[in-house]
């Protein structure tokens, strides 16, 4: 079964993207979100519209214990 990709519940900031992506990744989340702020910043924007775009398609975790 391969890896899948989720919104984190566990390491998230505003919406688990980049937690997301980071354990997808296999890396820190914290090199994903200073990345992700670098291409904001270089591409105008596109980066917070892809963010926008990531957080309305990309499942949710939920391994939230009760």
């Amino acid at each position: 079964m391969g890896r899948k990709l989720y919104l984190s519940d566990k390491d998230r900031k505003i919406a688990g993207v980049c937690g997301g992506l980071a354990e997808y990744l296999g890396i820190d989340s914290t090199i994903v979100r200073i990345l992700w702020a670098l291409a904001v910043m270089v591409s105008y924007g596109t980066g917070f519209i892809l963010y926008l775009v990531f957080w309305l398609i990309v499942p949710r975790e939920r391994n939230i214990l009760p």
